[in-house]
Order: C-alpha cells, then structure tokens, then sequence
C-alpha cells in the first residue's frame, strides 16, 4: 500500500478542513433558508387567515340575512369575491358536512373532489382543538398549504368551513439563495486558492528540518565520522529530535570503537574454531586407519606391500590437508587458497573412500578418469566432511548403507552422498549450512558452512533432500567450465 508522506498528509487536512468547512456552512445555509421559508410561509397564511376572517365576521354582523349555515351561499353571493380583491386570494366555503357552498374560484375550475371536504380531513377538523386544520400537499411541482378554520355566529356556535388554498411561491426567496451561495461559493474559492498555498509553504517548512534530519540519518555509517546537525536555526518542536540524533552519533562512535574491538576479538576465536574443526576431520580417519592397519596388516600377505602404499598415500593426503590449514593459520588469512588443478574426481573420492575403510560405502561411477579444475585438497575436505556426516548419521543401525555416485552432465560433475541414516528434521534442513548451527550434541556446526562455502567458490551448488529414519541425501554440481 501507497504510504503518504508528512508534507502530503498535512497539506490534505488543511485543504479537507476548508472544503468541509465550505460543505458545512453551505448545508447548515440552505437548511436555515428551508426552515425560514416554511415559517414564512405559515405566517403568512396565518396573516391571510386572520384578516379573511375579521372581514367575514364584519360581512356577518352586518348583512340583513338571519346568520346560519343555510344563508351563508346569500349572504356570500357577491361578498366572496370582494374579500378575494380585496386580500388578492382565492376561498371557498363549506358547510359543517363538508359540501360547497360558495366559492371565489369559477364553478369549471373546480372538480368533483373540491366540491366536498373529504371525510378524513373533515373529521381532523372537527377533532383538532381550536377547530383549525392545515393540509400540505404538492401538485405540479408546486407545494400547498390549504387551511379550514370554522366560520362561527355571534355565539360562537359553527355554521360554515372557510378554506383557504394558499400555493408557495419559493422563486424570489430561491433566487435570494442562489445569489448568496454564489457569492459563498466565490468566497470560498478565493480561501481555498489561498488555503492551498499556505498548504503548500507551511507544510514544505515543517517537514524540511525532518527532510534534513532523515538525510543526515541515511548517510549515517559504523566506521566512520558522522557530521551532527546544527540545531541554532531549527524550531523548537525540532530541536529534541536533533538533541537525539547528535547525543545518537556519539554513542554510535563509542559503540564502533567498542564493536571493531569485540569483532576482532571475534574473528580470532571463530578463526581458531574453524582450525580446530578442519584439523579435527582429517585426524579422525586417520586414527581409524591406523587402528585397522594396526589391526589387520599382515606383513606375510604377498600384497603387504601394496596395501602399505595405499595406506602411505591416505595418509599423506591427510597431512597435506592439515599442513595447508596450519599454513594459512599461521599466515591469519583464510582457508586454503583456491586453487584450479586438473584432477580425476573419480581416484579422490576412491581414495577417501578407503580412508574410512567401512565396507558399507558403495561407490558407484561410470568412468575411472573424470577430470575437473579443483583444488584437490579442498575437494578431500568436502567428501571427508560429508562421509563422516554419513557415518555418524548410521552408526545406530546394524546394516548402515553409504552410497557415494559420480556422474557428468553436459555443464556438470555431479556427486551424490545418500545414507539410509536417522535423516533430518523438515524445520531444520534449510538451517543445516549455517555457520555454528548443529543437530549433533558436540561439534561447532562448522562443517557444513564450509562445505557450502568451497563449492559456491566455484560456482557450484549443493543440495539436501532428507526424511527422518530414511536417510539423507547430498547432491553436489561442479560446473566443467569455470568462471573468470
């Protein structure tokens, strides 16, 4: 997900905060104009209602008819549309059933359902409590206000229903809003011009001391001089964070100081595990061949010398191997260098093989002479690690099987290592080239690295396929040709 930056976030709240300010006044305006028409509205209607009224009350005092609801279609006759001149409005007048009797509207204007007061309104009318009703409903658009009041006699006993229908007329009111959300809306976008630059400078100045102070971090290093921020010219709200950073750039110089030490002191005891382990494989084999040497040389045997030769030749593979790590750790520098000998892959896997002397170790090729450029030493020191890796893997089971294969492809020598052993945990097979990891309850874990470590030297890869109680499974790819 997309990550905003300081300056971009607080440029958006300031212009969300104006555009929601304009929304709000905008909304609350129109809503305010809403209420204040309807009240207009009402009053006025109650205005005209009033005045109506007070003009029927002084038609009724003074006509000569007797006053009740079957005279009030005479007494009307003409008078109906005097008041509609004179307060410029259409009304019409009803009996106390409902039905008209006179109205200022001509008789083809009206339908069959102005003739009569419906049932339920007639009945709201009756019921309500000051004897009034107003009905609002719309109509082509246009909204309506229709009031009944009842028309009453000196005593104040009912005998007719006056209706007013009143129809709202919003336009001068409407065009008074339009004006001033115009006027509003250029308003606002003057401020939002002006809100958007401020924005822009005032987030680009708070975020530029932070700009500073983050490049100033990135270009931070262990191990060399760190130049510390300036704080004279920075806010205050800044200044603790520079605080920090320069009290950080001097307890990162103290901390170097103090880690070049403890990574040398480091080097040294991780250099001479790292002997103490190379040393320790070849002298292992070596002690088991000349124990069964020791054991089973026979100096009658008619091949007594041969034998002799193949022991003398183990064995001196051996010293070289530890004659190359005592050089280079008498030299501090690495491991035996690498070196890009042609040699025959298939008489040095032979030969560690016998070193071992387990007859269950199978060794399976196809050619007696596979030639490849590598440093013949390291190459003992891989199988050798790899052998004993095997043998300690099967050393619990009455018939251990050690399978060593060496194959060529087109690109590569490969080797294969398997064992029918106590195999691998899955949650630690894509650990086991770690320097110092180890499954095994002695031993620095050391082997395995290295392993990795010479055959990546030459471009070559190694693989472990492994199940618990079946055994495991080492593939190593040589490539044929080298690399520059």
């Amino acid at each position: 997900m997309f990550k905003k930056s300081l300056s971009t976030r607080i440029f958006i709240s300031m212009m969300a905060l104006v555009l929601g300010a304009s929304v709000l006044i905008a909304g609350v305006t129109i809503l305010r104009y809403k209420e204040e028409a309807e009240s207009l509205h009402s009053d006025k209607l109650v205005r005209k209602e009033n005045a109506i009224r007070a003009n029927i009350d002084y038609i009724l005092r003074t006509t000569y008819y007797t006053v009740n609801t079957d005279n009030l279609r005479l007494i009307f006759k003409d008078k109906i549309y005097e008041i509609q001149d004179i307060h410029d409005t259409e009304l019409n007048i009803f009996d106390t059933d409902g039905t008209l009797l006179k109205s200022s509207m001509p008789k083809f204007f009206l339908d069959s359902t102005e003739r009569r007061i419906p049932e339920k309104e007639l009945r709201l009318i009756k019921n309500s409590s000051n004897k009034k009703y107003i009905k609002t409903f719309t109509e082509d658009d246009q909204k309506h206000h229709s009031s009944y009041t009842f028309i009453l006699d000196k005593y104040f006993k009912p005998i007719g229903i006056l209706n007013l229908p009143y129809i709202k007329d919003d336009g001068f009111l409407n065009r008074k809003l339009n004006e001033f959300l115009l006027i509003l809306a250029q308003v606002y976008a003057l401020m939002l011009i002006a809100a958007i630059g401020l924005a822009y400078f005032q987030s680009n100045y708070i975020t530029r001391s932070l700009k500073s102070i983050s490049t100033k971090i990135n270009k931070t290093r262990i191990g060399q001089t760190n130049p510390k921020i300036d704080e004279k010219k920075l806010s205050t709200e800044i200044k603790p964070l520079v605080n920090a950073y320069n009290t950080m750039i001097d307890e990162l110089e103290e901390s170097a100081q103090k880690l070049a030490k403890s990574e040398r002191e480091e080097a040294w005891r991780m250099m001479a595990k790292q002997v103490a382990h190379e040393i320790k494989n070849p002298l292992t084999p070596m002690r088991l061949n000349v124990q069964n040497f020791e054991r089973r040389f026979n100096s009658q045997d008619p091949e007594a010398k041969e034998k002799l030769k193949v022991f003398s030749e183990g064995m001196i593979q051996q010293i070289d191997t530890l004659s190359a790590i005592a050089n280079a750790f008498s030299d501090f520098a690495n491991m035996p260098a690498q070196k890009n000998d042609s040699i025959n892959i298939t008489e040095i896997i032979t030969l560690t093989i016998d070193i071992f002397n387990a007859n269950y170790i199978q060794f399976e090729h196809s050619k007696e002479a596979v030639f490849l450029k590598f440093d013949k030493t390291q190459l003992i020191r891989i199988l050798t690690n790899l052998l004993k890796n095997a043998i300690q893997a099967t050393d619990h089971l009455e018939s251990p099987e050690i399978k060593v294969a060496l194959t060529e492809s087109k690109q590569d020598v490969i080797i294969k290592i398997a064992d029918n052993g106590h195999g691998i945990k899955e949650e630690n097979q894509n650990r086991i080239f770690e320097p110092k990891f180890t499954t095994k309850s002695s031993g620095m874990g050391l082997g395995l690295g290295m392993v990795k470590n010479i055959i990546e030297k030459y471009h070559g890869d190694i693989k472990l396929t492994s199940q618990e109680e079946k055994g495991s499974l080492f593939e190593i790819k040589i490539p044929k040709k080298q690399k520059s």
